[in-house]
Formats: C-alpha cells, structure tokens, sequence
C-alpha cells in the first residue's frame, strides 16, 4: 500500500519547489472585513505558475521520478488545472506528457496545455471513465501515472500552500479550503494540524457534487455521477484512497458552496479585490461569507486555489448574476 504522507512530506516538499513554485501572496480587506465582522486571510493561488495551486503538487511529483521513468514520460487525466501544471512540469524537466481531458473542459485550459507542450486526449466525462483511459494508456505506452490527488508527492505539494499561509498568519481560528479530490485539502490539514492545531479546518465543495460530505459523514468512500457544476474543478467522482483517511482524521467539517454563491464571489473578487478567481477558487470564500454570523471576530483563512476561468464565461456569469440582482 502507498505510504501515507505525512507534515515532514509537506516541509520537504516545500523545500523541492523552492525556486520552481511561487510564494503566492496573502491577500487582506479591510472592506470585506467589516462586512462580514471577521479578520480575512486570503492566500491567492490564482497567483501561482499555471494559476492555480496544483503547479506545486505537480513539480514536487514529477521532480522526484527516475531517469527512466523521465524518459517513457507521464500520463495524467484534468478538467484543466493540474493538465496544465503537470504540462509545464514536464516541459521544465524535459519529460514527455499526456494528459487526457474532458470535451468540454475550458477553452482556455485546453489551450495551455498544449501550449506548455502537452498532448491532450480527449474524452466524454458523461460517458467515459478518465481513470480506465490513463490507465490504459499507461500500461500500453509505458508512462508513469500522476493523479490529480491520490499520490503521497501530489498531497504533500498542495500542502505548501496552506504551510506558507500559516507561516505568515498567525492565530488562524479557521481554514476553508476547497475540496475536489482531497490533495489540496488532506495536505492543508497536514500543515495545519501541526502548525495551527487550534484552528478549525473546513473542506468546501459544490453543493451538486457532494461526495466529500457524503463520505466524511458515512465513514466510507461515496462515488456519485459527475455533477454538474461551474466549479470544474471540482467535478471528481470521489476521494482518494489516501486523500479520505486524512480528511477523516484531520478535518472538521466539509461544507458547499451553490453556483449562485460562487458566481457572486467572483464578482466580489474582481470589484473589490481587483483579481480574476474561477468557480472553483471561490468555494472557501463562498462558505466563508455563508457562515459569517458564526465567525464573528475570528481570524480566518481561505485558500483561493485558481484564476483559470475563460473571460467570455467570466462575463457571461458574472454579467448575468448582474442583470439577475437588478
């Protein structure tokens, strides 16, 4: 069985993406702040390489491959995030990548796949099993598979980013951080359970795809059809293996997020904060702004996990929320 990763995984993957990854900024509001009557601590993914926080899992994973397997190249399987930082990885450490996607994965994300050197495979995510696909691509070509989420390098990586937020902001009460699969989440909890065990740690998913609150009450693993939701990437079907035993132990709660509150944080990001966040890395501050009458003068963090949102669907959602609250 796969070892389980631990805080010492998180700290030395932070040590091997040094000087690859970025130390994405910690935003603050004093505007937001008031509204909400609780001291807000953004930690800004949408800043990181590729625009989001799987460019650190990714780079600490494949970083840590042998040389044969650096020369048969990798396979992963993306709605759009980790397809782009499992691309530029590999394009940095000269590894040969595959990566199979959704159809209907956005634009924008298919484009920068490629454009890091990626050869994208696409798939039906309705009718076809992306899993079964890699897989079988793996085992016919030769090729190392890198999950998004189950995969001790992976979890360990994603963690860095809730490690850098704690290093800097003291005296969390609270942390939300968005939940597709569990890596970013599960490995968060890791650095948070040693750096701020005090403070409450939420996992946050769309309200249409709730199989990681689903499996934190029933005790088990619960997979569900893929849900439709603007949150792509947090369409996963069901937690990992290593991912779920973690969230178990080392979470508090798992909370949702509906598309209307996510589209409204968006708006909330560019007009205040200034900064573009996709459906998915709204989901901790959705929750947030949901619970605020439970969270009065405490001290909350958040980790805002992407930027990668087209800028036509952009408008289109954030114009049509607009017209809607007119």
């Amino acid at each position: 069985m796969t070892a389980r990763p631990t805080f010492d995984d998180v700290r030395a993957a932070a040590r091997h993406i040094a000087g690859h990854a970025h130390r994405t900024p910690v935003f603050t509001s004093s505007r937001i702040d008031e509204a909400l009557g609780l001291r807000l601590y953004l930690k800004c993914e949408n800043f990181q390489r590729v625009g989001a926080f799987k460019f650190r899992g990714a780079f600490n994973a494949l970083s840590r491959l042998g040389p044969e397997q650096r020369r048969a190249g990798v396979i992963a399987y993306s709605s759009g995030n980790h397809a782009q930082a499992v691309a530029l990885a590999a394009r940095l450490l000269e590894v040969p990548a595959t990566i199979v996607m959704p159809l209907d994965a956005p634009a924008s994300k298919v484009a920068a796949t490629q454009g890091y050197g990626g050869k994208v495979v696409s798939y039906d995510r309705y009718r076809e099993d992306r899993e079964a696909i890699a897989q079988g691509l793996a085992d016919s070509e030769g090729l190392t598979l890198i999950p998004p989420y189950d995969h001790p390098d992976i979890i360990a990586g994603q963690g860095t980013a809730a490690l850098e937020l704690l290093e800097e902001v003291d005296g969390l009460d609270a942390l939300f951080v968005p939940l597709g699969g569990g890596g970013l989440l599960s490995g968060s909890a890791l650095a948070a359970a040693e750096l701020a065990p005090d403070a409450r740690v939420y996992g946050v998913e769309p309200e249409a795809g709730d199989d990681g609150r689903r499996s934190f009450r029933s005790g088990e693993i619960v997979h569900i059809e893929t849900p439709r939701t603007i949150a792509d990437g947090a369409q996963t079907l069901h937690l990992g293996e290593l991912t779920f035993p973690l969230i178990r132990e080392l979470v508090d709660d798992i909370v949702t997020a509906t598309d209307a509150q996510l589209v409204d944080c968006m708006r909330l990001c560019a007009s205040t904060l200034k900064m573009l966040v996709e459906p998915t890395g709204c989901l901790g501050l959705a929750a947030v702004r949901e619970r605020a009458a439970q969270l009065q003068g405490q001290r909350v963090g958040v980790v805002i996990s992407g930027g990668n949102v087209d800028l036509a669907q952009f408008c289109a959602l954030v114009g049509s929320a607009q017209e809607e609250s007119s």
